[in-house]
């Protein structure tokens, strides 16, 4: 007996997801023998991209029952059955997680029709529900809603019952929940750690860090830690005693704290940051006829450059994308060799700085916007971001190009204020590894408020 199901959740951070709608067919391989579908309150608030996909709003759920009014109903219509689902991790795992929340474990055999159908369609140019029935021609109804997926799904384990002949890979993939391999301590240090932004420190049983890392749940990361099978993650799970951590908010502030206590502490799993983070970097020089070129090299200690990357390939990158923004020469950006025009300019879309045609002072003018922009070189700014919670920010102060510390404040505070401003500021080290981390945050979130400072 089957119980083929699909969940819609609330969206959100990892475990603390909560489900809106839930649509369960319990089948015994040729015909559908009970039903229950049901909106869900969830008591939690559902983020604004799971209504645009869903059109579950929370009004809807108001008078919606809450999961402890329908978790009688739930194992009632599961019990003695495999769970099927479309990524039955997933639906699994939220499951569980409600029961959890009960104080109730919830425990059955499951199987996916993601893997079944991998295994017995190949070659499917996608394996994601709505393409796969839609190239299969199984007819689908209310997409992103529980009872449209659920029964698509039943439609396609019929399917998929039918081709497996042998009847061999139903039953290789009837998965038995996995005891959890993470020792009990393990759990109990897990247990006791946010879902939130930060930096987390794994120390030994004699208190000294062993590993420091950064991440955006920070729960999560540590659960990865201890379920890991690398050498590494079975050196830590030996080794460790307990974890803390530094709630930031702000990916841009945890990422500087990593790099710094990484070279305070010099924790022995973390060789490999130790050293400098990035290896190329983008420089500019001036030629004969008065053209600033830019150009990707391998970084060096001796010249200041613009911005960095982590490897010549994301320099290219970004060099082609600066182009088209800036509309720059292909010849002067290093990305076009040739002696004489670049490619852009013999189809028109270069005003002709490689064969001089183009003043040399309008051509310049582009490429200082985008040092300008790219480089904070001789800048007293800050930059605002994202704080430990809703009532403050994080700030991160530059004055003359150099970074010069970090802090948090409550959002009455008038920053623009120096004396306020250098008040909260912690003062941390300015060195190559800081400068790269500000500038490729800044480069991937351009949406940073950026505060100029007038000089003092």
């Amino acid at each position: 007996m089957y119980a083929i199901l699909d969940i819609e959740t609330t969206g959100g951070k990892f475990n603390e997801e909560g489900i809106t709608e839930i649509a369960i067919y319990q089948f015994d391989g040729r015909k559908v023998t009970d039903q229950f579908i049901s909106l869900v309150n969830p008591e939690r608030e559902i983020q604004p991209f799971v209504v645009n996909l869903t059109g579950i709003n929370s009004k809807m759920l108001v008078n919606a029952p809450k999961f402890y009014e329908v978790a009688k109903r739930i194992v009632e219509i599961t019990e003695d059955c495999i769970i099927v689902a479309h990524n039955s991790s997933f639906d699994y795992r939220i499951l569980k997680t409600e029961f959890k929340r009960l104080g109730f474990p919830f425990k059955r055999k499951t199987l996916c029709t993601v893997e079944l159908s991998q295994e017995l369609i190949p070659d499917m140019e996608s394996y994601s529900l709505g393409k796969l029935t839609r190239a299969l021609g199984i007819p689908m109804s209310d997409r992103h809603r529980a009872n449209g997926d659920a029964m698509a799904t039943v439609t396609l384990f019929k399917m998929l019952l039918n081709k497996d002949l042998d009847k061999i890979i139903v039953k290789e993939a009837i998965k038995i929940e996995k005891k959890s391999n993470i020792a009990s301590n393990l759990r109990t240090i897990i247990d006791d750690l946010p879902s939130d932004t930060g930096v987390y420190y794994i120390h030994n049983d004699e208190g000294e860090i062993i590993y420091i890392g950064k991440s955006n749940n920070i729960r999560k990361r540590i659960t990865q830690h201890f379920t890991g099978t690398n050498s590494k993650s079975r050196k830590i799970q030996r080794l460790v005693s307990t974890v803390t951590y530094d709630k930031t908010g702000s990916e841009l502030a945890a990422l500087l704290k990593e790099s710094a206590q990484i070279k305070v502490n010099k924790p022995i799993f973390n060789r490999a940051l130790r050293r400098t983070i990035f290896t190329h970097a983008l420089y500019s020089s001036t030629d004969k006829n008065g053209y600033i070129n830019l150009y990707i090299d391998k970084s060096n200690k001796d010249e200041q450059p613009i911005t960095t990357f982590n490897n010549r390939a994301s320099g290219k990158h970004f060099m082609f994308k600066a182009v088209d923004t800036y509309n720059l020469c292909q010849k002067l950006t290093d990305l076009y060799a040739t002696k004489t025009s670049c490619f852009k300019y013999d189809v028109k879309e270069c005003l002709g700085a490689c064969v001089n045609e183009e003043p040399a002072d309008a051509y310049n003018k582009r490429v200082q916007s985008l040092i300008e922009k790219y480089s904070y070189e001789n800048k007293d700014m800050l930059i605002i971001d994202k704080g430990r919670d809703v009532h403050e920010k994080s700030v991160f102060l530059i004055e003359n190009g150099i970074f010069k510390g970090m802090g948090f404040f409550n959002l009455n505070h008038q920053i623009n204020n120096r004396a306020i401003l250098k008040s909260i500021i912690i003062p941390m080290e300015n060195n190559r590894d800081t400068q790269h981390i500000i500038q490729s945050y800044m480069r991937r979130n351009k949406r940073l408020k950026i505060v100029e400072l007038t000089k003092e």
